[in-house]
């Protein structure tokens, strides 16, 4: 390992987390909390700090400005994804309700956070030496690890996530995606907890045309 640059030893570590969150299984919300904070944000960290490298872990006036403009563009897409009858029936993520939405939002946001450090800080932001490319990373590894998922939510995350990673790679911090995917999140289950705000019967023959169940 001592002859290996940083760029191999950051993509080992990757590879080992993810295989080590594959094969861990945790039970509940708060299980997950304890195992993401432990391998996504812990062992990073550690190697990090180990190497005098940067996660990501910075706020700045670009990164608040990205991380604004970003919120607002994914906004419409949990707006409209809070319809569909496939994402209202897998959401909200370990049941939750109204009545422990707070609390339960805090957990979440602190997956949230611990996923962003890893699959964007990690495996993007740290590894900025590849230029532009490392923001072709996470999104592999993202979609193995989440293959349960909608399979609309599936297909786009790839494109989601090469776009999370290239703002956080320009902003040199994971502030845009946490705010993204955390703010995104605690609003999708909110709106998943009420009523539609569109018609599911609108929506569904707006997108009638994707090959995928919705």
């Amino acid at each position: 390992m001592s002859g290996l640059s940083w760029l191999q030893r950051a993509l080992l570590a990757g590879a080992a987390i993810a295989v080590a969150w594959t094969l861990w299984n945790s039970n509940g919300l708060n299980e997950r909390v304890g195992k993401d904070l432990l391998l996504f944000v812990a062992l990073p960290a550690a190697l990090a700090a180990a190497h005098g490298r940067s996660l990501g872990w910075r706020i700045d006036r670009t990164a608040v400005r990205n991380a604004v403009l970003l919120a607002v563009f994914v906004t419409p897409f949990y707006l409209v994804g809070s319809t569909l009858p496939t994402v209202r029936a897998f959401y909200p993520m370990w049941g939750g309700t109204l009545a422990t939405y707070p609390s339960h939002v805090l957990k979440q946001f602190a997956v949230v956070v611990a996923a962003e450090t890893y699959y964007r800080g990690l495996l993007c932001v740290s590894v900025k030496k590849l230029g532009r490319k490392a923001a072709l990373i996470s999104p592999v590894v993202y979609a193995f690890h989440h293959i349960y998922k909608p399979p609309i939510e599936l297909v786009l995350s790839g494109p989601t996530d090469v776009l999370f990673g290239l703002v956080d790679y320009e902003s040199d911090s994971i502030l845009p995606s946490v705010v993204a995917h955390g703010g995104g999140l605690a609003l999708l289950d909110w709106l998943v907890l009420h009523e539609p705000i569109f018609p599911p019967e609108q929506v569904l023959e707006w997108l009638s045309w994707l090959p995928l169940p919705l």
